[in-house]
């Protein structure tokens, strides 16, 4: 399934509109975790330990999605726009992904 940001598929005709689709994925942050990670705040550098999570979360969202677009009888969601937010005080990480699930040619 092509999944893409852009509100249409370049050289493709879109025949149909199916409708929003959306994929959530909130995934709770580990007390060690949280921990390395404040202490590399302080001394600087990339949290590879928060990148892993999100990026989990990323691909968990997308997947919901694009699993509701192909219900739909979709080959493709466009307009696909990615939401991060913390929750719980910070203690979790949610990802959020929405689009437009369509039939192209």
């Amino acid at each position: 399934m092509l999944i893409t940001t852009t509100p249409s598929l370049d050289g493709k005709r879109i025949t149909r509109y199916l409708g929003l689709v959306s994929g959530e994925a909130i995934l709770g942050a580990n007390i060690f975790r949280d921990l390395f990670a404040g202490i590399r705040d302080i001394v600087g550098g990339r949290s590879a330990a928060y990148e892993s999570e999100l990026r989990k979360a990323k691909e968990i969202a997308l997947r919901e999605m694009q699993e509701q677009a192909t219900t739909l009888g979709a080959n493709a969601v466009v307009g696909v726009d990615l939401d991060y937010e913390t929750v719980g005080n910070g203690t979790m990480l949610m990802v959020s992904a929405s689009g437009t699930a369509v039939v192209y040619e």
